[in-house]
């Protein structure tokens, strides 16, 4: 029978000096002495016969053998991790708390009637939901944080099903320039106009979705935010049809008509982070959701 040299308490440290830059951050952080993380990664190096880490000045840097030991290490750490939450979640009977990353878009009147059917089933858990975009979503996933997840960003690697299907309309206030255009508006002509944008999430956001070839761009945290800035005649702004319907037939805020591009439809589906280790309520909870569903794959 094969008998491992190294330990997972080994790759936890390699991790930890190198997500911190250097050996000091790291003991900081593990709450270990420097010098007990020094002896880890030196035996570590021993053990394997491999250089992994160099030392320049006061930082600590990978070598290219040391990269590919890394993610690999990272996912054995994934895995004796999901092991022992397996364990947590066979031996409770419910979980105490569930944890959403609900994607700012999603449509709140499809969700809530859900939560209130849910609610009498609960057992006590508390439902902790957090309200992510974009890149803050993924993240929420990757980290392991999110039990559900309701989102349009898919992470690689984690399966979905389709829930809703919802629609991006440009809207501004009736008299703002792009709403006296009667015809359909060139984009190039949008370039010229502020345009009103909604805040990823994420701690290193990716601008990678949407429309933002705008010179100028204000940024918010919530759609209500943007509606403020909409009436107040300030730019146009991408919203979710179900959030401005009501401002759409009040007259307080006017669609316009992009050559190209009338509305964006997209795609919010669900997703188990951690699908072979669900818990009671987690299951039940998605179950419901995905009973609901208006489309399916």
């Amino acid at each position: 029978m094969y008998r491992q040299k190294t330990t997972l308490e080994q790759w936890r440290i390699l991790q930890a000096v190198v997500d911190c830059g250097g050996y000091a951050h790291a003991a900081k952080e593990l709450n270990k002495s420097q010098s007990s993380l020094n002896h880890a990664v030196a035996k570590l190096q021993s053990q394997l016969n491999v250089q992994l880490l160099e030392v320049k000045g006061r930082k600590a840097f990978l070598t290219s053998a040391g990269e590919v030991m890394l993610r690999r290490s990272r996912l054995l750490s994934q895995s004796a991790q999901d092991l022992e939450e397996l364990a947590k979640s066979i031996n409770q009977d419910w979980e105490p708390q569930i944890n959403i990353a609900l994607e700012l878009a999603f449509p709140k009147a499809f969700l809530v009637p859900i939560l209130n059917e849910f609610y009498p089933l609960c057992r006590g858990s508390r439902l902790n939901i957090i309200d992510t975009v974009l890149t803050g979503t993924e993240e929420l996933i990757n980290e392991g944080w999110a039990d559900i997840a309701l989102t349009a960003s898919i992470p690689k690697g984690f399966l979905s099903e389709p829930v809703v299907s919802i629609k991006f309309v440009a809207v501004c206030h009736p008299d703002h320039p792009l709403a006296q255009i009667d015809e359909q508006i060139d984009p190039e002509e949008l370039v010229q106009h502020l345009q009103i944008v909604i805040k990823d999430t994420g701690k290193a956001p990716i601008e990678k979705q949407g429309w933002l070839k705008a010179e100028q761009r204000w940024t918010v945290s919530q759609f209500s935010g943007a509606i403020e800035l909409l009436q107040a005649g300030l730019g146009f702004c991408w919203m979710p049809l179900h959030d401005v319907s009501q401002y759409l037939d009040s007259g307080k805020l006017k669609q316009i008509f992009i050559k190209g591009s009338s509305f964006r439809a997209i795609t919010m589906s669900l997703i188990n982070p951690h699908a072979d280790r669900m818990g009671p309520g987690t299951k039940l909870l998605s179950e419901m959701i995905l009973a609901k569903r208006e489309i399916t794959q």
